[in-house]
């Protein structure tokens, strides 16, 4: 088997042209050639392949019915499909397509054609113009405005959780209330995306004597070759708000329900001690390193073994949103932080960036945390600042 029929699992071996200067590919065994074929196939996300796919044959089917070339594409082509595009509109008289969808659309025309080694038509300077032409037009018109979600703050997030707690009624609910507030906590006060949740394994995560809990992220969207990060979550001056407590309390449902199963998880909440103090100091129960920490949990309350899916993350809080008018998620895709005016640290679930806002001077601290800052040195074990506790 030849590389070009390789490299052709995704593509047509026939479109693939040959590359200058390298002369003919060499002949593989078929083990070799599904080898590469698979090394290839993972370069790229499983969704990121999958919308690339659906509009490569889209623009294949706009240029059967226009009588235009495919591959290799003009630019001039990929300009008029996008003006094409841009002048559909909604039977509501909205436009049909936004701008970020078109630009997605030309990455995926210039992928197709850069894996089967023809030139780029994204990156000529009439695709870039008339994609920019078309931004500005939209904006110009007020069409496809931008509705960003209005940010979650640490009231709200203690808002839900003292729901959440609020609401529990037997162990089954319990259990669902220690994930969902170790989820939320955990989620909001490390800035993790959902999908970094919920590929933690119990071996990610590490009780630390000053930090609070280490979480250690294998990989995540913008580590896809798994460099690996590890983030502190620090301890908060009330337990209520705790990450470290909300951790350990789930722990504790983890490690007794993999080592007894329903039996033990009944046991240990209908003997557990009311949570009115600090329990991240406490020892913490031995798991599986290997298990899923977030687990998808049956409406009787037993633990899969299975990791919650990301999906699942996103489902409707129906616990005291923070505005009647709107209805709050219980986590967006990425949580990050955000200073408000004339706030101290204001931590938004919905900004999709994780840079880290420091408090005003001249305003108290917060409600989340009494925890004062450090620079330390750099290190894999230790992120940088470094929470350090100072109200315990």
């Amino acid at each position: 088997m030849t590389i070009e029929q390789t490299y052709g699992t995704r593509t047509a071996a026939n479109d693939i042209a040959p590359a200058e200067g390298w002369g003919s590919a060499p002949d593989l065994s078929e083990e070799a050639a599904a080898r590469i074929a698979g090394a290839v196939a993972g370069s790229r996300a499983e969704g990121t392949r999958r919308t690339y796919a659906s509009a490569w044959r889209r623009f294949e089917a706009w240029c059967t019915v226009q009588g235009h070339t495919a591959l290799p594409a003009h630019p001039v082509t990929v300009a008029a499909y996008l003006v094409d595009a841009a002048a559909i509109y909604t039977e509501s008289g909205e436009r049909a397509y936004a701008p970020v969808t078109l630009a997605r659309w030309v990455a995926a025309i210039g992928h197709h054609h850069r894996t089967t080694g023809h030139s780029t038509p994204h990156t000529h300077d009439l695709v870039r113009s008339t994609l920019s032409g078309i931004r500005r037009e939209y904006a110009a018109n007020g069409d496809r405005p931008r509705t960003p979600r209005a940010p979650l703050l640490v009231d709200d997030i203690l808002t839900i959780v003292g729901s959440a707690r609020q609401a529990v009624t037997g162990w089954a609910t319990e259990v669902h209330e220690r994930r969902d507030c170790a989820l939320l906590l955990l989620g909001f006060a490390g800035a993790f995306r959902r999908s970094e949740l919920v590929e933690l394994v119990c071996g990610d995560v590490t009780v630390h004597r000053l930090d609070g809990i280490h979480v250690r992220l294998r990989r995540s969207k913008t580590d896809q070759e798994g460099a690996g990060a590890v983030r502190a979550v620090p301890f908060t001056t009330s337990h209520l708000s705790c990450p470290p407590c909300a951790y350990v309390r789930w722990a504790q449902v983890v490690a007794a329900y993999d080592l007894v199963g329903r039996p033990g998880v009944i046991r240990l909440l209908r003997t557990a001690t009311a949570f009115e103090n600090h329990v991240c100091r406490s020892a913490l129960p031995r798991m599986r390193a290997r298990a899923p920490l977030f687990r998808a949990i049956r409406k009787n309350g037993n633990l899969s073994d299975t990791a919650l899916s990301g999906a699942r993350c996103m489902r409707r809080s129906a616990a005291a949103p923070p505005s009647p008018a709107t209805t709050t998620t219980l986590l967006p895709s990425s949580v990050g932080t955000r200073c408000g005016p004339g706030s101290s640290l204001r931590r938004s679930a919905t900004a999709p960036t994780r840079t880290r806002s420091c408090a005003r001077p001249d305003t108290p601290a917060p409600p989340w945390s009494s925890c004062t800052r450090v620079n330390t040195p750099r290190s894999s074990a230790t992120p940088s600042p470094t929470s350090v506790c100072s109200g315990r």
